[in-house]
């Protein structure tokens, strides 16, 4: 009689059986781990979107602003950009400002650097507007642009 060797004999056997349950230990991780990942990718999706709107918006105003030829169409120019950016990205609240260096005189002014500043905030998803929840929930985004101003500006 040979001496039994463990590597060549037959496993033993559960005396219980298989009872795991492979495919719904499966869908319960796949679940726990692709749901707050979908979420992240969501979230994170509509944060960029905004942030590129919010830095279109200042670009292409400063732009507009610093190429008019005087302050009205100035003024006209920034609402028919910001009103253009604001419908192709979807922006809300949109909180659009202008500062001018050097300082001390109106702005724009021929010659000023225009600095545009644009403030945007981010809901996130799934957030219900309940107990104000919505508002403690956004994510708040800036961006700004600057531009020189046309010496050939004239103020009326």
């Amino acid at each position: 009689m040979h001496p039994s060797n463990p590597s060549t004999d037959a496993p033993p056997t559960d005396p219980l059986g298989d009872r795991g349950s492979a495919a719904l230990e499966f869908i319960l991780v796949g679940l726990v781990l692709l749901v707050p990942l979908v979420y992240l990718v969501v979230a994170l999706g509509l944060i960029q979107g905004q942030s590129l709107g919010a830095e279109a918006a200042a670009r292409h105003v400063a732009r507009a602003v610093s190429t008019a030829s005087d302050a009205d169409d100035a003024r006209a120019r920034a609402d028919a950009v910001l009103a253009a950016v604001s419908q192709e990205y979807g922006l809300d609240d949109v909180d659009l400002s202008f500062d001018c260096t050097p300082s001390g005189a109106a702005c724009p002014r021929a010659g000023a650097t225009l600095h545009v500043s644009v403030r945007t905030s981010v809901t996130l998803p799934l957030v219900p507007p309940v107990l104000d929840l919505d508002s403690i929930a956004a994510i708040p985004i800036d961006a700004s642009a600057a531009h020189k101003v046309s010496r050939f500006w004239s103020e009326r």
